[in-house]
């Protein structure tokens, strides 16, 4: 065995240990929530992790369309599925899985998206509000992925979703029920909208807030 490949199989065995650790720690109890697994500092490398600790989980397909690849046989036409996983309670997750058969492709982006699941920080951002629930999100959040933009600011409760279709799906399975939005872009692009809804998503813990400053 050659150098490169003791160091490759180093490196799948740490990765190895680390996953049965993770996964072990939510089967034994020591971890019994999302936020408490990401803080003792593990990663979502087993969708059994996500199965375990988000027993409300929901899956919503946002589209299914076939693509082409060029190979030397010819074209070959594939479906690509995108799916959005989320608990409704500061949880979600969002895929992309391309197969020949549709199960399949469902099945891909459905694991992709557990192993993509972040924790979403909720809250009352609001002037108009100020509520203390967490309705919205804290303060204003933006996210980019391709051509598309997409802007969430805080609104008062009572409100709804003021955004658009795929938008919605995301953030009604992440437990965000009131948000005023803005998109540009080619906004016509599934995909491109939903990986900029759940970018922006990801950042209300990425940046910080007033409170955060007073810690």
């Amino acid at each position: 065995m050659n150098l490169t490949n003791m160091v490759d199989t180093e490196a799948r065995n740490e990765s190895a240990e680390i996953l049965d650790e993770g996964l072990e720690a939510v089967r034994s109890n020591r971890v019994t929530s999302l936020e408490e697994y990401f803080e003792v500092g593990y990663r979502v490398r087993d969708p059994q992790v996500i199965d375990l600790l988000m027993p409300k989980l929901r899956e919503e397909l946002i589209s299914l369309s076939p693509v082409q690849k060029q190979t030397d046989a010819g074209e070959r036409t594939r479906i690509r599925a995108i799916l959005v996983i989320g608990d409704e309670e500061g949880h979600v997750g969002v895929g992309t899985g391309k197969a020949a058969q549709v199960s399949d492709a469902i099945g891909k982006a459905s694991r992709r998206a557990k192993l993509n699941t972040i924790v979403v920080r909720r809250g009352c951002g609001s002037w108009e509000c100020k509520c203390d629930q967490p309705h919205s999100v804290p303060l204003k959040v933006s996210g980019k992925a391709g051509s598309v933009r997409v802007e969430l600011i805080p609104a008062p409760r009572g409100l709804g979703l003021v955004a658009s279709e795929a938008t919605k799906v995301v953030l009604r399975l992440a437990g965000v029920n009131d948000i005023w939005s803005r998109t540009s872009g080619s906004t016509s692009t599934a995909v491109s909208t939903v990986f900029a809804t759940f970018k922006a998503l990801k950042d209300t813990y990425t940046t910080l807030t007033n409170l955060d400053w007073g810690a």
